[in-house]
């Protein structure tokens, strides 16, 4: 079993807020396809890194499915899809394995 999870921003890089309509085909396309979906909005997480001296952050809300299977080609290509729809210049989905209790 694998969890993944997808950081999705809650603006693009010139600080425009997406609208709930930005999210709701991925919740839609996650629960159609993987039966459930767990969302991490309320208290969005916060990215941070460096770019040269400058510290940049993000403001994000988290996504995550469980999946039995884990189709890296399918989840490269829907990656680059919700770069582009999220207008980032990287976007991270990441999976793990996970033992189910």
């Amino acid at each position: 079993m694998y969890l993944v999870q997808l950081l999705l921003p809650l603006y693009d890089n010139e600080d425009h807020p997406f609208g709930p309509e930005s999210y709701a085909p991925v919740r839609r396309l996650l629960t159609e396809r993987f039966g459930g979906l767990t969302t991490y909005s309320r208290a969005p997480a916060a990215g941070l890194w460096k770019e040269g001296e400058q510290t940049v952050r993000d403001d994000l809300v988290v996504y995550e499915v469980m999946t039995e299977e884990l189709d890296r080609g399918w989840w490269a290509a829907y990656r680059e899809e919700l770069r582009v729809a999220f207008r980032q210049e990287a976007l991270v989905v990441r999976a793990q394995a996970v033992d189910v209790l």
